[in-house]
């Protein structure tokens, strides 16, 4: 076994909170790392695309500079808080979001690479559940954070481990892009066809009162089908691994897994699942299990003029933000949304299905590579793989 040495992150790094402002302050202005840029990431995106109105002593004190670490502080759920992402590079003039704290190094001991893997691994993501506390919302204290020990070898071995590593999220980022790609090309015509109204025959169809002749507009409660309930996985029992995923509202897609074959929710017609704290939705072509509190399950009551893969596109427009931190399902079922002829609606499912069907090929590959990289990392990070040979 590889030496390593046990040290405090309070030895290695500085915390510091990131910058809370009104909604008016955003949309214009300088680089800002949000929320979800610190969660679906590693390692920061090469650009920040999201802009914040910040003065010049806000983007002093709240900058981001290479090797700094941001963790995840508070969340609606236990699951999303402590995720971590570190910078490889400088942002000029960027600031973070105030639901991230921000380790800034006080060493050269650890690589940035080197404890990007680290602190997403299963072994450390375990401390913060065990430091963390959840009242109305899960949150970490800086000195409990500050306390939590990592395991660090020499520097040459730091780039090794982070080396080999990067190899598999290089393939795993390529899938996610591909997947990016056929979820933007589903939506595009979605906009195109109910939203712009240039569907198949549009040129012949009347507008009445802004809606198509032979369209309805309802409330998407009135179009959800009643579901059969089952039992819930508590996110206390998720398994690193087992037999069936498990779905809730968090933004992974895939929160965890569990052998409960009482939780199982078998799929014949994909499911849509919407996150009651979180907004989150999803589109589900297999069988799952049912995640912790919050995860509403979504079947459309009339495939035929509202199949699921409609219903999961027009749900996406509709804008819950203002409703702040609440149970959204109530206020989603009062929406309304546009509801086309059986014609219309089977053509959109048609084309957008097998964009769905390459997306879970896609989702396929990235669970066999993550599977791979996550089995390896222990091995790598405990010296039981020798990465000097």
């Amino acid at each position: 076994m590889r030496e390593c040495k046990k040290i405090k992150l309070g030895e290695l790094y500085e915390v510091h909170n990131g910058l809370s402002k009104g909604k008016q302050f955003f949309g214009s202005g300088y680089p800002f790392l949000t929320f979800s840029n610190v969660f679906n990431n590693w390692f920061l995106p090469n650009e920040l695309t999201s802009l914040v109105q910040s003065s010049e002593k806000e983007r002093e004190t709240c900058s981001i500079k290479k090797g700094d670490v941001f963790i995840t502080r508070t969340s609606e759920t236990m699951d999303e808080l402590g995720m971590s992402s570190v910078a490889l590079k400088d942002y000029p003039n960027a600031t973070y979001n105030g639901f991230t704290k921000r380790l800034r190094p006080l060493t050269d001991k650890v690589i940035p690479e080197y404890i990007g893997y680290y602190l997403r691994s299963q072994k450390f993501r375990g401390k913060f559940m065990a430091f963390s506390t959840m009242t109305t919302r899960a949150s970490l204290a800086n000195d409990d954070l500050l306390s939590m020990e990592v395991e660090i070898p020499d520097k040459v071995v730091q780039r090794h481990i982070a080396t080999i590593l990067y190899r598999y999220d290089s393939l795993i980022e390529n899938y996610q892009k591909q997947i990016k790609l056929l979820e933007e090309s589903a939506h595009r015509l979605y906009k195109e066809w109910f939203i712009d109204l240039r569907f198949p025959g549009h040129e012949n169809t009347k507008i009445v009162d802004g809606i198509p002749e032979g369209w309805e507009k309802k409330k998407v409660g009135n179009l959800i089908s009643k579901v059969l309930r089952t039992k819930q996985v508590s996110a206390n029992n998720y398994l690193y691994s087992g037999r069936f995923p498990v779905i809730d509202q968090s933004r992974n897609y895939i929160a965890g897994y569990t052998n409960d074959i009482e939780s199982l929710v078998k799929v014949t017609i994909p499911y849509i699942v919407f996150g009651d704290h979180t907004r989150v939705l999803k589109y589900v072509p297999f069988s799952f299990a049912k995640g912790a509190d919050g995860t509403q399950l979504i079947m459309s009551n009339d495939l035929e003029r509202m199949p699921q893969s409609l219903f999961y596109n027009s749900l996406i427009e509709i804008d819950l933000s203002n409703y702040s931190y609440a149970r959204h399902f109530k206020y989603l079922k009062e929406e309304s949304i546009l509801v086309p002829p059986k014609d219309i609606a089977q053509r959109y499912d048609k084309v957008v299905s097998q964009f769905c069907q390459s997306i879970q090929k896609s989702r396929d590959q990235i669970r066999h590579l993550t599977e791979a990289r996550d089995r390896l990392l222990p091995k790598l990070m405990s010296g039981e793989i020798n990465v000097n040979r």
